[in-house]
């Protein structure tokens, strides 16, 4: 156990590099990460059931099992900040798209999927950067909750608005149950595993190992990704990656700055950046490939599944240099209390 935990702590402490290797060699051997995207079954809202389904559910109920009864009355406490979070997750994240648009003079079939990217609400990825930067969790799934449900009528609006009249064709339903899936139902597993068995120790053992779980449970999400668009990645050039990287890099930027005007702490700043940075890009990428509007614009897919991956990596970096600097933070403490003890014993 203790070895395992410490290959946790590594994998957590290197997550950028652990998740960029995985979407490396899924590039060069895309085979091995096919498994991800097996459907196993429809669901009743006729939502399908694959293998990266299973994935987030897995990543989410290890969140889940961080967070205490504590972490939900000071979420149920802050109405205005769900309210704050939610409301730059649909006004930065669409018109930051819609002014790279044109700014970049993107053709029409990269604008709508870069637009379909920023009209998307925050992705599940974005509540494991939080859980592995110190941020705030409760606040991060708060938030994510808050923008998937507004999200089939904000998506929709907004495309629509920002798209020149495009129509985006989103069923409300299939999405709720979706985010009960997802999201809702494993958090809530995890939860109820920490209320019951929090005190066991080898059950505090156990959750030790969450963060290894949650960075490879992302890995694989990357992977499936690229297995199923990575082919396409080249094909439309640099402006491809120059809009994905402004628009996800400048999110985080704004997202950061609405958390210091705002008034929130460090914990709640580092999640409503990473929140308004990352969006949900497997929706958009899902929605480019199976939406009957998008079949003539290929590229569309193309740079949701770009964004895909990138906010994913992106994601894993800041939360990397986030958690760098709590690290850099603690060692003058921690060179301080090693002296006064040292002193101490001196004395003795």
């Amino acid at each position: 156990m203790k070895k395992l935990q410490k290959l946790a702590k590594l994998m957590s402490n290197h997550t950028a590099l652990v998740v960029i290797a995985f979407a490396v060699v899924t590039f060069i051997f895309p085979a091995w990460m096919a498994w991800v995207n097996h459907a196993w079954f429809t669901d009743f809202a006729t939502n399908r059931f694959t293998s990266q389904t299973l994935i987030i559910g897995v990543i989410m109920m290890s969140m889940g099992m961080s967070m205490t009864t504590n972490d939900f009355k000071i979420l149920a406490q802050r109405p205005l900040d769900i309210f704050i979070g939610a409301a730059a997750q649909y006004c930065v994240m669409p018109f930051l798209a819609f002014a790279l648009v044109h700014l970049l003079r993107l053709p029409s079939d990269l604008a709508l999927g870069l637009i379909l990217v920023g009209c998307c609400p925050g992705g599940v990825s974005s509540n494991v950067m939080s859980y592995l930067c110190h941020g705030d969790v409760a606040f991060s799934v708060g938030m994510t909750t808050a923008s998937t449900i507004l999200a089939p009528v904000m998506t929709p609006l907004l495309v629509s608005l920002l798209a020149s009249g495009a129509t985006v064709h989103i069923k409300a339903f299939p999405m709720f149950v979706s985010i009960i899936e997802t999201v809702i139902l494993p958090v809530a597993v995890g939860f109820a595993l920490n209320a019951f068995l929090g005190k066991n120790k080898r059950f505090q053992e156990f959750q030790k190992l969450m963060p290894a779980v949650a960075v490879l449970g992302l890995a694989f999400v990357v992977g499936g990704v690229v297995n199923s668009q990575g082919a396409s990645f080249f094909t439309s050039g640099l402006v491809i990656f120059l809009a994905v990287f402004l628009h996800n890099g400048l999110g985080y930027l704004l997202g950061y700055v609405v958390g210091i005007f705002t008034g929130m702490n460090k914990a709640k700043r580092r999640t409503i950046s990473i929140e308004v940075g990352m969006q949900n890009a497997g929706m958009a990428t899902n929605l480019a490939t199976t939406t009957a509007q998008f079949a003539a614009m290929p590229n569309a897919a193309i740079i949701a599944a770009v964004s895909c991956v990138w906010h994913s990596i992106s994601g894993t970096i800041l939360a990397g240099f986030f958690a760098w600097l709590d690290k850099k933070a603690e060692e003058p403490h921690n060179e301080k209390a090693a002296a006064v003890s040292k002193n101490a014993a001196s004395a003795d």
